[in-house]
C-alpha cells in the first residue's frame, strides 16, 4: 500500500512521497487508536501533499465521514472525480455541495451523471423538482408527475410533493396534499414538525397545529413552542432542506437493508445540506451509535439546540448512548439535571427510572416511576400509556422486595389494559415465582399466551407454570417449544433443565443447564453451576 500512497513521478515527488506516506501511516494508526479527528487531520494533510492519489481520497473520504468534515468530503470527492475513480455517494456529496451553494449549473451537472447510476437513479426525478425550487426554474411537480410506474420512487414521491407544493407558495394544494398524505399513513415526526413549521409562517397556524396531534415528546414541544408564538427551527421549504430529508428517508432504508456505511454516508450529507435541522443530527447519531462510535455520536448531538422541538429525542438518545457505551452513572447524573430544570416532564421522569433500573436502583426507580404517574394523574400528557408506567414501576417496586406494593401495581395496570398479554403474563409470573396463587398465575399466564401464542418468554412462563404444578410431561412440552424459540436465554434453559431432571431425564438436564450457564450471571451463574455438579435441590430451584 506503501508504493500506492507516493504521488505520481514529478519535480517534487521525492519531497512529497515520505510526508504523504508519513501523514497517511499516521492517519490510519490514530483511526485505529480511537482518534478520529485525529485521523481525519492527518489525512487531508496527506491529501493536500498528493491529491491525485485515489486510495489516499478514498481513505479521506471515508474518515470524513466518521467526524462530520464536510470540507474534507467535498475535496476528498473532488480527487476522487479527478481521478475517475468518484463511487456514487462521492457525486452525491459534490451534487449536495453543489445545492448547498446554489450552484445549479454544477448541481445539474452532477444530477445528470447521478441518473446514470441504477443506486440513485430513482431518486433523481425528487433532486431534479428540489433543484427546480431552489433555481426557480421549471415546474418542480413536472420530473414526479410520471413516477406512477415506479412503486418505489412513487412512496417517496408522494412525501416530497406537499412539500415542493408548499416551497411554491402554492398553500391551500399543499395542505390538500398533506392532509391526503397523514390519512394513509401518519408522517414520522420529523416530517410533521416541518410541515407544521411551513405552514405556521404561511398563516395557516390551526392548520399547523392540527398536524402535530400526538403524545411523542417532539410533537408536544412543537405544539407547545407554536402556541405561545415562537417559530419551528424545522423546514423543507428550501432545496438544501428537501433534499436532505429525502437522504435521510434513504438512509432508514439503507440501514434496514443492514447496509450501515451507506446509510451514514447518507445521513451524513443530509448534515451537510441541512445543519441546522436537527433531524439529520439525530438519525447520524443513531447510525453512529449502532456502529459502537459513541463518541462520534454524542459529537452529532451537540449540534441540536435545546430550544429545538427535537431536543427531547436528543436528551433520551444522548442518554442511551452514555449507558450503552459504560457511562451509565454519567447518564443517571445527566437525566437527574433533566428532571430537576423540568420536574413536570413526564418523559423526563421515565427516563431516569429506566435508567436506574437498568442500574438495578429498583428501589429509586419506583419512586421515578411513581412521579411520572402523579404527572399523568395530574392531567400530563405522556408519551405512552398509563398502563405501563404502572407495569413498569410494579416491576421495579418487585425487584427492590416490596411485593405487596408491586404487586398492587401491577394489578392496577392489568385493571388498566386486560388484555395485554405483557402485563398478564408479567402479572401472573411474579406469583408463580413466589408460589402464590398458583391457579390464578397460571390462569393469567394462560390468557397471555392465548394472545401470543408465539411468544418463548410467555410460553416459557405458561411451561414453568405446568412444572410448579407438579405436571412435569407438559411442562417440558412447553419448555422445549419456548427454548427453540430463545436458544440463548438463561432462564428458559434453566427452567427446561429443571423439568428434564424432575421428569428423570439428568443427563438432558444437564446439557439444558450447561447451555443455560453460558449466558446466566451472578446468583443464577452460581445455582446452574451447582446444578449441573451435585443435581437438582430443593434450594437450588429455579425461580
Amino acid at each position: 500500500m506503501g508504493a500506492a500512497l507516493l504521488p505520481a513521478a514529478g519535480a517534487s515527488a521525492s519531497v512529497e512521497a515520505p510526508s504523504a506516506f508519513s501523514d497517511f501511516a499516521s492517519a490510519y494508526a490514530a483511526d485505529s487508536f480511537g482518534a478520529p479527528e485525529e485521523a481525519a487531520r492527518r489525512y487531508a494533510a496527506a491529501l493536500a501533499l498528493s491529491p491525485d492519489n485515489p486510495v489516499l481520497a478514498a481513505a479521506a473520504f471515508r474518515q470524513a465521514f466518521t467526524i462530520g468534515d464536510k470540507a474534507l468530503a467535498v475535496r476528498a470527492a473532488r480527487a476522487l472525480q479527478a481521478s475517475g475513480k468518484l463511487a456514487p455517494d462521492g457525486r452525491l456529496v459534490l451534487f449536495g455541495d453543489a445545492v448547498g451553494r446554489s450552484d445549479w449549473k454544477t448541481a445539474t451537472l452532477q444530477l445528470d451523471q447521478l441518473r446514470k447510476d441504477p443506486v440513485f437513479s430513482h431518486l433523481t426525478p425528487m433532486l431534479d423538482a428540489w433543484v427546480r425550487v431552489g433555481s426557480k426554474k421549471g415546474d418542480p411537480l413536472a420530473p414526479i408527475a410520471a413516477l406512477t410506474d415506479n412503486p418505489f420512487a412513487a412512496g417517496y414521491a408522494s412525501e416530497h410533493r406537499p412539500f415542493l407544493l408548499l416551497a411554491k407558495g402554492r398553500t391551500r394544494e399543499g395542505l390538500a396534499a398533506l392532509t391526503a398524505l397523514q390519512e394513509a399513513r401518519p408522517l414520522p415526526a420529523r416530517m410533521a414538525i416541518a410541515a407544521a413549521g411551513q405552514l405556521a409562517r404561511q398563516g395557516q397556524k390551526a392548520e399547523a397545529l392540527a398536524l402535530l396531534e400526538g403524545q411523542a415528546p417532539a410533537l408536544v414541544a412543537a405544539r407547545a413552542r407554536l402556541q405561545s408564538g415562537k417559530r419551528l427551527r424545522a423546514g423543507m421549504a428550501t432545496a438544501p432542506e428537501g433534499i436532505s430529508e429525502l437522504l435521510l428517508r434513504l438512509a432508514a432504508d439503507a440501514s434496514a437493508a443492514e447496509a450501515p456505511e451507506f446509510a451514514l454516508t447518507l445521513s451524513r450529507t443530509a448534515t451537510f445540506l441541512a445543519p441546522g435541522n436537527a433531524a439529520p443530527w439525530l438519525i447520524t447519531a443513531e447510525l453512529l451509535a449502532a456502529q459502537s462510535r459513541y463518541p462520534a455520536a454524542l459529537a452529532a448531538l451537540r449540534h441540536v439546540p435545546s430550544e429545538d422541538a427535537l431536543f427531547a429525542d436528543t436528551a433520551d438518545l444522548r442518554l442511551r448512548i452514555l449507558s450503552s457505551s459504560g457511562e451509565r452513572d454519567a447518564a443517571i447524573t445527566e437525566a437527574r439535571a433533566l428532571v430537576a430544570a423540568q420536574p413536570r416532564s413526564v418523559q423526563g421522569w421515565t427516563r431516569l427510572a429506566d435508567l436506574l433500573s437498568a442500574g438495578k436502583a429498583h428501589g429509586e426507580a419506583s419512586e421515578a416511576y411513581g412521579k411520572a404517574l402523579d404527572l399523568v394523574r395530574g392531567g400530563a400528557r405522556a408519551a405512552q400509556p398509563e398502563w405501563t408506567l404502572w407495569l413498569l414501576r410494579g416491576g421495579a417496586l418487585t425487584q427492590a422486595g416490596q411485593w405487596a406494593e408491586g404487586k398492587a401495581a401491577l394489578q392496577q395496570a392489568q385493571k388498566l389494559a386486560p388484555d395485554r398479554a405483557v402485563v398478564l403474563n408479567y402479572l401472573g409470573y411474579s406469583q408463580l415465582e413466589r408460589r402464590e396463587n398458583l391457579a390464578e398465575a397460571e390462569r393469567l399466564i394462560r390468557e397471555a399466551s392465548k394472545l401470543q401464542p408465539d411468544d418463548p418468554s410467555i410460553t416459557d412462563s405458561l411451561g414453568w407454570a405446568h412444572y410448579v404444578r407438579g405436571d412435569y410431561p407438559k411442562a417440558v412440552e412447553l419448555l422445549e417449544r419456548a427454548a427453540r424459540g430463545q436458544p440463548a436465554d438463561a432462564a428458559i434453559n434453566e427452567h427446561l433443565g429443571d423439568a428434564y431432571y424432575s421428569a428423570g431425564r439428568r443427563f438432558e438436564a444437564r446439557y439444558a443447564w450447561q447451555a443455560a450457564l453460558t449466558y446466566a450471571e451472578g446468583d443464577a451463574a452460581a445455582r446452574l453451576q451447582a446444578k449441573i455438579d451435585t443435581g437438582l435441590k430443593p434450594s437450588l430451584a429455579a425461580p
